[in-house]
């Protein structure tokens, strides 16, 4: 909005870098005053399904995940997936707790079960467990890997718990070691859980999950 001069500061037009302080300047926002209330947090976890995009806006038309959230207010989207990955999504207007999220420096675990096209050998779960490098160069940090029995249907599943979120990384990794990555379903970040939330369907969090959300971030100053 701001590249778009949609946003003013005291009557001037801002521009990328400019501060403001809403209780003492005049912010405008296409031609609207900001208007400062008492924040309330909102903590959302969403079962993402496949076809989806993680993101706010989108130029093709396609269904997003803020369209599954009934809420009129701006949200964070924790713990993005690509658009054929499915599961654990977090939304929040709450900006620090969604930046220890998904900052990769506080490396907050993320656990997914990974459907493969084949059982991966041992050396090749050893590699994929101590670093693989990827296309870019970049080696991925050491992961856990295991096969799961958690579901047993159509093949084989992997469960991998990751400390980082690169862009495509556990379908880059399969590539990288001749394994193909059928579907992932992500079933928790930090010490939330999917648990039995179905595709497409939403909740707060209750007290005890946020509690237990910002305990975690605390621990990671």
């Amino acid at each position: 909005m701001i590249a778009q001069k949609l946003v003013s500061i005291n009557g001037i037009t801002a521009v990328l870098g400019d501060k403001a302080d809403p209780q003492s300047d005049e912010i405008m926002v296409d031609q609207k005053p900001i208007v400062v209330s008492e924040k309330t947090e909102t903590y959302i976890i969403l079962n993402k399904p496949i076809n989806v995009l993680s993101e706010i806006k989108d130029t093709q038309g396609r269904k997003k995940v803020i369209d599954l959230v009934n809420v009129d207010q701006y949200l964070f989207i924790v713990g993005r997936l690509d658009y054929r990955s499915e599961g654990l999504i977090l939304l929040t207007n709450d900006g620090e707790t969604a930046n220890r999220l998904t900052h990769p420096r506080y490396e907050h675990e993320k656990e997914y079960m990974v459907q493969v096209n084949r059982k991966p050998s041992s050396s090749e779960l050893e590699i994929w467990r101590t670093g693989v490098r990827m296309q870019d160069g970049y080696i991925t940090l050491p992961a856990d890997v295991s096969l799961s029995t958690d579901i047993e249907e159509n093949g084989i599943w992997l469960k991998v718990i990751l400390k980082e979120g690169k862009k495509r990384q556990i379908r880059e990794t399969g590539l990288a070691l001749g394994i193909k990555v059928l579907r992932i379903i992500r079933t928790r970040i930090g010490p939330i859980k999917l648990n039995k939330l179905q595709p497409g369907e939403w909740r707060y969090l209750s007290r005890q999950e946020i509690s237990s959300l910002k305990k975690s971030c605390s621990s990671s100053y």
